[in-house]
């Protein structure tokens, strides 16, 4: 754990916070391998990421699962059991602002995500980032321990799906394993990852 992680305050965000968490995760993602695979073209990024962030956060601002800490420096979104991602407008925005050149493999990745999303009851984790002016100062950890922690005491299980190897290793501190790699052509690998509760 990074020094002054477990100091940072975690606040739950509503609805009204949603334009800064998704400023954020914009300026988070800008050079994730993944999603700029998919949206290479800074317009597109630009124009398509903050609409997807809405569509994968899905009810979090609602259901109070959307967290931050350091007045939205980092910003985690997570979805409780239950709760799903608008699936079919991600897969739409995705299309929309990618190129053309990449939608079979595009395709292929979206149907791998759905075989490895877990069946069993869990708590999944859309989407975890911090601005880039931030990063190396333990927000991440902070926001993970703040929902780990409570996942550990109910017994729950996580899912998320990492974008890089950074990424993947930061969630293996966290308990999370790989379960597999999600790759389809030329696309960069995602890897799926589950965490039990200890």
């Amino acid at each position: 754990m990074q020094e002054g992680a477990a100091e940072e305050a975690v606040s739950s965000l509503g609805p009204g916070d949603r334009g800064r968490a998704i400023a954020a995760l914009t300026l988070a993602f800008a050079s994730d391998p993944v999603i700029r695979w998919v949206l290479s073209a800074s317009d597109a990024y630009l124009r398509t990421w903050p609409l997807f962030v809405e569509a994968f956060a899905g009810e979090a601002f609602e259901l109070g699962t959307a967290y931050a800490v350091k007045d939205c420096s980092a910003v985690a979104m997570w979805l409780p059991a239950g709760a799903e991602s608008d699936g079919e407008a991600m897969q739409r925005l995705m299309s929309e602002g990618s190129d053309p050149s990449i939608s079979d493999d595009l395709d292929g990745v979206f149907e791998q995500m759905v075989d490895f999303h877990p069946s069993f009851e869990h708590w999944y984790l859309p989407l975890v980032g911090v601005d880039p002016v931030a990063q190396s100062q333990g927000l991440g950890t902070a926001l993970m321990q703040h929902v780990l922690a409570g996942l550990d005491a109910s017994g729950m299980p996580a899912y998320l799906e990492a974008t890089s190897p950074r990424n993947r290793s930061m969630y293996e501190r966290h308990r999370f394993e790989a379960i597999g790699v999600v790759q389809h052509g030329g696309s960069p690998p995602m890897w799926p990852m589950v965490r039990h509760p200890e």
